[in-house]
């Protein structure tokens, strides 16, 4: 087991071998949780956790279901239409 200290400033440095473990950067951000048998230092989520429903609808799309080739015509369209107008 490694061992560390605290600094007059409250900091403690994770050992290089913990750090590459983890794969922790610098400016990794981490939840601190005081326990019973210590301290539990967890790296924060970069992202809230999401659910397929909180993001299925952001389409915006409410008509029927298309087929692949639908959507890739009407991409192709809307790429000649745009040009056409000198929108690039």
């Amino acid at each position: 087991m490694e061992t560390t200290r605290l600094s007059s400033k409250g900091q403690i440095i994770l050992p290089k071998s913990v750090r590459d473990a983890y794969h922790w950067m610098p400016g990794t951000e981490f939840e601190v949780e005081q326990r019973p048998e210590g301290v539990l230092l967890r790296p924060k989520k970069r992202f809230a956790t999401t659910h397929i429903g909180d993001v299925v609808g952001c389409t915006g799309y409410r008509g029927p279901a298309q087929l692949l080739e639908e959507m890739e015509a009407a991409i192709a369209q809307g790429v000649s239409e745009r040009h056409a107008r000198g929108r690039y």
